[in-house]
């Protein structure tokens, strides 16, 4: 058994849940009053924005008919339409709350020394081939009650990993960057100009919101593909993995 995560690390990873789903729902309410992504109305579904023409497809797709299928996304996955000051107010609390899980993530990994793993491998183009054969083959081949062995893995992270877990929070940062981007537009000008524009930020922040909520379903899915060892290491930051060899 060797320590895999330190506290800080397992605790922050844990509490990103409920603050990202509640910042996507709140997110959601706010972006209803003013989509970015918008076209011309169409003349069937009355539809001006993209969001709304995904929750017309959903509602339509699942038979729902008991409200406008234009807000279904912000209605089930937002806090509904019309939402706009409750939803600011929650929106930001839970961003101030979020940013300082993400500074508390940094200490752990500065303290456990689990940024090291994070940093790109010259073996990573092969052991993200083999990994990636592996996810894909194993719930058929469990399935199937066919062996499928586990691709060796000489570090805390496999390749695949290791490429999710950096880019995470780097979408992060861009989250927060951009939302004080919109939030303060005059008296952090600058911040705005790098994303060259208000709506720029916006567009940014939206495309943030969507990587960070994407990443939840399929980092489960891998994690479940994975074994018990990697959801075990999360909670009591202990796995049976061998030891990390040296980062060449």
């Amino acid at each position: 058994m060797v320590h895999k995560h330190h506290a800080l690390v397992r605790l922050t990873h844990w509490a990103n849940v409920p603050l990202l789903l509640g910042m996507i729902a709140s997110g959601l309410s706010i972006y209803w009053a003013a989509p970015v992504f918008r076209h011309p109305r169409d003349p069937v579904t009355q539809s001006r924005e993209y969001v709304a023409d995904a929750g017309i497809v959903i509602a339509r797709t699942i038979g729902d008919r008991g409200g406008d299928p234009r807000n279904w996304i912000y209605d089930h996955l937002g806090l509904g339409t019309r939402q706009l000051a409750i939803a600011l107010r929650l929106h930001w609390a839970l961003a101030y709350l979020f940013m300082l899980n993400g500074a508390l993530y940094a200490v752990g990994l500065a303290a456990g020394g689990g940024w090291r793993a994070l940093l790109p491998r010259r073996g990573d183009a092969a052991e993200a081939r083999a990994m990636l054969r592996y996810y894909l083959g194993a719930i058929p081949m469990a399935i199937r009650r066919r062996s499928w062995p586990h691709p060796p893995v000489r570090s805390k992270y496999n390749a695949l990993q290791r490429t999710a877990y950096l880019s995470m929070p780097l979408f992060a940062t861009l989250a927060v960057l951009s939302g004080w981007a919109m939030h303060q537009p005059v008296q952090l000008g600058w911040l705005e100009r790098l994303f060259v524009s208000y709506d720029g930020a916006r567009v940014v922040h939206f495309v943030c919101m969507i990587v960070l909520g994407s990443f939840v379903v399929p980092h489960v899915a891998l994690v479940i593909a994975d074994g018990w060892d990697t959801f075990r290491s999360m909670v009591t930051g202990w796995s049976r993995r061998v030891k990390e060899e040296s980062h060449d």
